[in-house]
Parts: C-alpha cells; sequence; structure tokens
C-alpha cells in the first residue's frame, strides 16, 4: 500500500529508498536468469556475450529435434497429470485438516509438508528403492507418484492459507438447507476456495514440469523429460539449443508467475 496524503516527507523518502533497495536486490537476484535469452538467439556454436550475431538457428535445432520434442511432451503429460493427482489429494487433505475436531493436527500438516524439507537426492534414491520392489522404474507412473509425492505440500500449503479466511458457516447454511456433503462442497466451499486450488495447481505442475532429479532416477529413454534431457545435454556435449530449452523454460515460468499474481489480487479483491 502507498503512503497516505497526509505522510511527512521523511515518510515518504524512506518508502522511496525501500522500494529501490527492494527493486535492485530483485534485478541483483534475477538478472542472471535472464543472460540465457540472448544467448539463446546467438549464431555462434559458442556460448559468447555480448552476442556477436542474432538467428533461430538454435529454436530451429530445438523444435527440429525428436529428443527435445519428446522431452518436452514427456514432461507435459507427466506435468498434468501430477497436477490432478496432487490437486485433489493436497485439497482434501487441507480440507480434513482445516477441522478443529482432526486429531494430531500438527504431526500430519509436518509429514505431509515433509517432502518439501527433506534434500531431494534422498527423496530420489528413496523413491527409486521403493518403486524399484514395485517394478515402477522407468515407467511413467513411477514418476508420476513420486512427483505427486513432492507437489503435494505445496496444494495443502495454499488451499490450507485459504481456508483460513473461509467462513465454514456458508457449509453449514448449506447443510441446513438440505444439501448434501458432495453438493455442499462443489456448489459453497469449492468456489470460495478455488483461488487457492488453482494457485496449488499450478504450483504443482511447475513443480513436476521443472524437476529433473528424481526424474534421472526413476526415468528411462521413453520417459525422458525435458530437464533430463537438458542435464544430459550439459553432461555430454555443451549446445546452445539447451539455452533455447531455457529460455522456453523461463517463459513458462514467468506466465505461471503472472497467473499466480493476477488470482492473488483477484482473491483480494472477491475477499
Amino acid at each position: 500500500m502507498w503512503l497516505p496524503s497526509y505522510a511527512t516527507p521523511s515518510e515518504r523518502i524512506t518508502r522511496t529508498l525501500v522500494v529501490l533497495f527492494a527493486a535492485l536486490v530483485l534485478v541483483f537476484l534475477i538478472a542472471p536468469l535472464f543472460v540465457v535469452v540472448p544467448l539463446s538467439f546467438s549464431d555462434d556454436p559458442f556460448f559468447t556475450f555480448p552476442v556477436p550475431r542474432y538467428s533461430l538457428r538454435w529454436y530451429r535445432d530445438f523444435f527440429g529435434n525428436e529428443r527435445w520434442i519428446s522431452g518436452v511432451v514427456n514432461s507435459s503429460i507427466t506435468a498434468v497429470l501430477t497436477t490432478i493427482l496432487a490437486t485433489i489429494l493436497g485439497t482434501t487433505a487441507a480440507l480434513g485438516l482445516a477441522r478443529e475436531e482432526f486429531p494430531w493436527r500438527r504431526l500430519a500438516m509436518a509429514l505431509l509438508i515433509s517432502p518439501m524439507i527433506i534434500p531431494i537426492v534422498i527423496v530420489a534414491v528413496g523413491a527409486y528403492l521403493f518403486f524399484g520392489r514395485l517394478g515402477l522404474t522407468n515407467t511413467r507412473t513411477g514418476l508420476v507418484l513420486a512427483h505427486t509425492a513432492l507437489a503435494v505440500p505445496f496444494v495443502v500449503i495454499t488451499v490450507t492459507a485459504t481456508l483460513t479466511t473461509y467462513d465454514t458457516n456458508l457449509t453449514r447454511a448449506a447443510r441446513s438447507l438440505g444439501a448434501s456433503p458432495t453438493s455442499s462442497f462443489f456448489r459453497v466451499t469449492l468456489p470460495a476456495i478455488l483461488p487457492g486450488v488453482i494457485s496449488g495447481a499450478i504450483f504443482a505442475f511447475a513443480t513436476s514440469f521443472d524437476e529433473v532429479v528424481v526424474a534421472l532416477f526413476l526415468t528411462g529413454a521413453e520417459q525422458r523429460t525435458l530437464p533430463v534431457q537438458m542435464f544430459s545435454g550439459i553432461r555430454d556435449q555443451i549446445n546452445p539449443t539447451i539455452m533455447a530449452a531455457a529460455t522456453l523454460l523461463l517463459a513458462l515460468s514467468v506466465t505461471l508467475f503472472l497467473t499466480l499474481a493476477w488470482l492473488s489480487r483477484r482473491a483480494q479483491r472477491t475477499a
């Protein structure tokens, strides 16, 4: 919020300096990410900055290479399936945790968000050993289940935050008017918490689409995702096509961020 009109000059100067400092810190943090954008348009087969000549050479190589397109398709399918499962499970868990009579609420919450705290390498090794006994390694099913475990905490947190402002009397009113639990959820509760559910789904999609460590352990040649393909390209032979792939991922991340910002503003207006 901006300062009111009656704010003193010193308060206005202080706020201006704080905003300026925050902007500089933000630029410092994100500027290295955007260096890949001009490099992706370079015609040079080596990483040269400043860019000597601009070209779409590496984008043509990206879209004309079956391995890169296969990685995009595999990442998209895995991310969509993960988003569906994580959204359903995370929303259900958040609704259960929101009940006052739910026993051991803090312990259950800690267990649900533990995949966010445990190092990703430990999660990957554990998933590999567990799914190996079930015959789910080198399968899309195993990757989706592992990514769902990583994405559920984001859905739980966002939906739980939305439920803190939800008036449970609306659900009670719907039930008193004869609505079934299912009907009251889909007609009353879900529309009210929908911004949080969508935000959690976006986080789940981004988590799955960008994840590489677990995918390295669980995928085979046919299930190789885009981040795994990028990692393999860096390890085997550095190719500027990776910069084109990184730019596309950056564009996807910016789109998801803007969507989240729009949902947040909409939720504040409807609150």
